[in-house]
């Protein structure tokens, strides 16, 4: 069902929803892929309704399921 939620998204959708589910900000995602900060906030709201969740933990949860964040590093607890 994870999949599937995530199988709904078009690919600059998938783009956003990675970087977003990383924790890059708005205007660092609209940095990377050239477009604007609207269009981002646009593309991660349609993210949330097609992969039905109410918040970014949420989001985050999905992709952990999905293995969209598995063997990543990086953001974890500093000493």
């Amino acid at each position: 069902m994870v999949r599937a939620h995530i199988g709904k998204l078009t690919p600059r959708e998938r783009e956003v929803f990675e970087l977003v589910v990383r924790g890059k900000a708005n205007k660092q995602i609209a940095n990377a892929l050239g477009c604007t900060e609207r269009t981002i906030k646009a593309h991660r709201q349609r993210v949330m309704e097609k992969t039905q969740v109410q918040s970014l933990a949420e989001l985050v949860t999905l992709a952990e399921r999905a293995g969209v964040l598995s063997g990543t590093s990086g953001n974890g607890p500093s000493a």
